[in-house]
This record gives structure tokens, C-alpha cells and sequence, in this order.
């Protein structure tokens, strides 16, 4: 295994990784997205969406094991790859050249360390009822017998946490958004006939994928669904 930590540990190998991982973590959060929509139609299909999931048993958990084992991995190798960066050039430029550079391309290792606290907060909140419990201990026929519909609903009622949600999808946004170019790069498609391309189809992707998530926080706010008593 010790070509493998040195593949990784490479400049090649670091930016590979970053792709794979990158791929992983998009197919992730669209196939959320999708199964999450289910919110939208009610109480009965998001419960029944959860209760299929629920009842994949170990299945589950070694996905969810290994999506955040990706995601963190994800992130080291951002992490590893800008310190590198950084070291090859340990005197600064006079004036820092960052016309041509976005903003979300010079945020991207903060942009990814918060993703990956909410993340977390995600987990803790939604799967296993740590900070809300008030709301994940209703009794239903959602996943592990929980209502998944109320405990969604009864969630982002809370102004506060709506807001937080819908906070972090913009740096989903941000993050994707500047991801899939960077991929794109690392694949060899940067040309002057597709840079243009990949810029539009990566800004409709990641409006696409964060619009949906954001719809999803602010629903109840919205008044789109109702919350469950």
C-alpha cells in the first residue's frame, strides 16, 4: 500500500484524488437532493422514502461510513495540496495577483472545512437527534420509526435553523460551482471552445443542486409544506 500513500502524497496523485472524490461527493448530492424533494410531496412519501432506506439495515451505515471517509479525504487532500502550494512559494508576490482568480477559487479549502462542519451538524441533527431531540423522538412510520416528515417540518419551522441551512447552500453553491471547473481542469478540457461551456453547465449545476437544497430549508418558511402537529 505504500504506492498508494505515495501516489497520493504526489502532485498528480493529489489532484486525482481530489477528482474521484469530487465525483463522488457531486453524485452524492444530487442523489440527496433527489430522494430529499420527497418533502415537497408530503408527509407519507417522505416517510416511506425513509423507512426504504431504514430498512437497506448495515447497507446504510457503511454508506454513510464511507461518503464522510471520502468527504474527509476530500478535504485533507485540499488541505495537503494548498499547503504545498504555499510552501513552493514561500516569499509572497509584491502584489498579489488574484485579478483573474474568484472568489470561490481562493476560498475553496474554507468553503470545504464548512461544508464539512455542517456536515457534521447534519448528522447530529437529522440522523442522530443530538441537537434537536425534541423533534427527532416523534414516533412514526419514517426511517428507524421516526415521523421523518415531522421531524423535517418541525425543523425548519425554526427560523434559526432554516437560516442556518440555507446559509451553508450558498457555500455549497460556491463549492461546487468552482469544483467542477477545477475537475474539468484536471481532466484536460480547458480550451477556449469549452472553458465557456464548462463555466455555464458548472454555474447551472450548482445552482441547480444548491437551489434545490435551499428550497428544501426555507419550504416551511415559505409556506410550501405544512408542518406536521
Amino acid at each position: 500500500m505504500s504506492w498508494l500513500f505515495d501516489f497520493w502524497r504526489s502532485s498528480i496523485g493529489g489532484k486525482v484524488t481530489m477528482a474521484i472524490t469530487g465525483l463522488l461527493l457531486f453524485g452524492f448530492v444530487l442523489a440527496h437532493l433527489l430522494g430529499n424533494l420527497q418533502l415537497l410531496a408530503g408527509p407519507e412519501k417522505l416517510n416511506a422514502y425513509a423507512k426504504m432506506l431504514a430498512d437497506t439495515g448495515a447497507l446504510l451505515w457503511v454508506a454513510r461510513i464511507g461518503l464522510l471517509a471520502v468527504f474527509v479525504l476530500h478535504v485533507v487532500t485540499a488541505i495537503r495540496l494548498a499547503r504545498g502550494n504555499r510552501a513552493a512559494r514561500p516569499v509572497a508576490y509584491a502584489k498579489e495577483a488574484t485579478v483573474q482568480a474568484t472568489f470561490a477559487s481562493r476560498s475553496m479549502v474554507f468553503s470545504g472545512l464548512s461544508l464539512l462542519v455542517f456536515v457534521v451538524y447534519h448528522l447530529l441533527h437529522f440522523t442522530f437527534g443530538v441537537t434537536n431531540p425534541e423533534h427527532y423522538a416523534r414516533k412514526g412510520a419514517g426511517a428507524g420509526g421516526h415521523d421523518v416528515y415531522a421531524m423535517v417540518t418541525q425543523s425548519f419551522a425554526v427560523p434559526a435553523i432554516a437560516i442556518a441551512y440555507a446559509a451553508f447552500q450558498i457555500v455549497l453553491f460556491l463549492h461546487l460551482r468552482h469544483g467542477m471547473q477545477s475537475l474539468a481542469q484536471t481532466l484536460g478540457l480547458n480550451h477556449g471552445r469549452y472553458t465557456p461551456m464548462i463555466r455555464t453547465l458548472s454555474f447551472l449545476l450548482a445552482a441547480l443542486i444548491a437551489g434545490g437544497n435551499l428550497l428544501l430549508a426555507l419550504s416551511v418558511q415559505l409556506g410550501l409544506v405544512e408542518v406536521a402537529r
